[in-house]
């Protein structure tokens, strides 16, 4: 049946309604004298009243839009409007009866006939919802769903999903933590526990779906809540935080899965906005490495304090491309320069920095991938040893006012070339800082969930596949945070910079990688080594079981951030540094393990421990 087709039969048993009601009012009026008719005089009057409420009725319900909406979607909003035609039908009818019919039309038939019209109108359209409800509703296919939280966030999504759009969703109860809801009823459905209840509810119940809607609770109730529910093994999404919805409001659309960033449990980072001013606003700010995944997030974080230039600088035109078109569009008014550089070419940054004589530079042009290093250790050289004296010597030669480098926790105690390289520069960035001006600092910090070449999207990419996930070993411990909250820390740690720090993040707890993995299977939908099998690689070259945030000179200092610290190892004078480079530079187009030993006269790598895999 057509759209076309089911309006007018609509609006024809809509004027059916209209006679059927205006008729039985009057025999109902006249219920004493149904076995002799109706008299004579009210017939007519009858058949005249009907013409009018035929177009009075009719009109209204055209103009309130009763024919322009989908019944089976049909909610409170619809019935007010039902309410509303039918009113000022029978207003406009009454008047023009009683102004055009000789006599009066009697009251009753009046109430009697606009009750009945709103009864039946809105009835059949409600009749129409609920057989389109039973016709989309499959039993066999019925979700069972339960929501944890049963607040104002969990009441509105549960009001959705009773809608005909999730007609499969059958919701089971909710789950709240306060004592007062527990057995009580919300929208006819029960609280039936607390969070601690989930695992023995979704058992008895049956339930395949778990909706967290709690989007103003702690990070770590959120983390706990996300852990007690993926062990039942059934599928998970959660309301997004309050600062995500728009104004509040919320909907089943802002629905998400859960990530294995809930799982983490760290809290929101409450920024210092007028030390970030006081360094970025207004200023030539320069981020290297910027088409990456740090430097990338770095300009989108730094662009909103408004600096009088940004410019971003890379190697690869594609991604700087990229950042480029995303910045424009979101901060139309910020002067933009994009530069296609290489931080190893030194005289390409001497003309960058003259050019445009930057006061903060932010260095996250490195190599980090630790595999590849090992097997490339001239490249980790030029780039992340000479590539940042390139970039640091400039900083300090054109008046920069602060350096800061992004630097990460295998530069403690390294075991690959990647790590050294990263303490090497370390090292050079902090012997500057005593005879100059420009303000240097390094920031230390771990993994970060997402960035390109992390284990994240590798096991998703296996996951797809249909596995095997690999692991290198049952054993192995990582740091992690999210990109947004390193780039966060790195920003805060530049205001509080007065030279030569090595400033260390607060990485919250180490995660096994195998938990990491098995996390990551259940959040997909699958059972670990039933649906996706995990398999032991053996630890790759250069890495470690574990990672550390500080060497053994370094002493932990607080800041006034709770999440960043301090270590200040031993500085190496600038001329010592100067002599080992020029070893490095000998020995770079010879064989790696010539390059290798070189590297560990600067800074000893520590044998990696091959851990018999279990």
């Amino acid at each position: 049946m057509t759209a076309k087709t089911r309006v007018i039969m609509l609006f024809l048993i809509d004027l059916a309604i209209i006679w059927f009601s205006i008729v039985t009012s009057y025999l109902f009026r006249f219920s004493n004298g149904i076995p002799h008719g109706i008299p004579q005089e009210y017939v007519v009057q009858m058949l005249l009243y009907g013409v009018i409420c035929t177009l009075a009725f009719g009109g209204s319900l055209i103009y309130f839009g009763l024919y322009r909406r989908l019944w089976q979607y049909a909610s409170i909003g619809e019935i007010v409007s039902v309410m509303k035609a039918i009113v000022v039908g029978a207003v406009i009818s009454y008047a023009v009866a009683f102004v055009m019919l000789p006599a009066r039309v009697p009251f009753s038939i009046e109430v009697r006939s606009v009750e009945t019209i709103l009864l039946l109108v809105g009835g059949v359209r409600l009749f129409w919802r609920v057989v389109r409800r039973g016709k989309l509703n499959n039993t066999e296919t019925e979700v069972h769903t339960l929501i944890v939280g049963a607040g104002d966030c969990g009441i509105l999504i549960a009001k959705e999903l009773t809608g005909v759009s999730f007609a499969n969703t059958r919701l089971i109860g909710f789950v709240d933590d306060n004592a007062d809801k527990l057995h009580l009823k919300i929208l006819g459905v029960p609280v039936l526990g607390n969070r601690y209840d989930i695992p023995r509810i979704v058992k008895e119940r049956e339930i395949h779906e778990i909706i967290i809607a709690m989007p103003s609770v702690s990070r770590s109730i959120i983390s706990e809540i996300v852990s007690l529910s993926k062990a039942t093994g059934v599928k998970l999404k959660i309301i997004p935080a309050l600062s995500d919805l728009i104004t509040g409001k919320v909907s089943v659309k802002k629905l998400r899965d859960v990530s294995v960033e809930d799982l983490l449990g760290r809290e929101p980072i409450v920024e210092d906005m007028n030390s970030i001013l006081g360094y970025v606003h207004n200023k030539t700010v320069l981020v290297t490495g910027a088409g990456g995944s740090i430097g990338s997030e770095l300009c989108r974080q730094i662009s909103p304090y408004a600096p009088d230039k940004l410019l971003i600088l890379g190697h690869g035109e594609n991604s700087i491309y990229t950042i480029e078109m995303e910045l424009r569009k979101s901060f139309p008014e910020l002067p933009i320069v994009t530069v296609i550089a290489d931080v190893q070419d030194r005289t390409r940054m001497m003309e960058v920095f003259e050019s445009h004589r930057p006061h903060v530079v932010f260095h996250a042009a490195a190599h980090k991938h630790v595999p590849l290093m090992e097997r490339n250790p001239s490249e980790a050289i030029k780039n992340n040893v000479f590539g940042t004296r390139n970039v640091a010597d400039c900083s300090e030669q054109y008046g920069a006012e602060r350096f800061v480098m992004i630097s990460s926790d295998k530069a403690v105690n390294p075991t690959s070339v990647m790590g050294a390289t990263k303490r090497i520069a370390e090292m050079y960035v902090q012997s500057l800082n005593p005879t100059s001006s420009t303000k240097f600092s390094a920031v230390r910090f771990g993994n970060v969930l997402g960035s390109r070449g992390s284990v994240i999207p590798a096991f998703k990419q296996q996951i797809a596949a249909g596995g095997p996930v690999t692991v290198t070993h049952p054993e192995m411990i990582r740091y992690f945070m999210t990109i947004p909250e390193a780039v966060q820390l790195v920003i805060q740690s530049g205001a509080f910079a007065k030279g030569g720090e090595v400033f260390v993040l607060d990485m919250g707890e180490p995660v096994k990688i195998l938990t990491l993995a098995e996390d990551l299977i259940t959040l997909s939908g699958y059972e670990p080594y039933k649906d996706i099998d995990i398999v032991f690689s053996g630890i790759r070259e250069g890495e470690k079981l574990y990672e550390e945030l500080l060497t053994a000179e370094e002493n932990l200092g607080s800041t006034q951030h709770d999440r960043i610290f301090i270590g200040k190892p031993n500085v190496v004078s600038q001329n010592q540094l100067e002599l080992e480079f020029k070893r490095l530079e000998r020995v770079l187009s010879e064989e790696p393990e010539a390059i290798r030993e070189v590297i560990n006269q600067i800074v000893p790598m520590q044998p990696v421990a091959q851990a018999a895999i279990s």
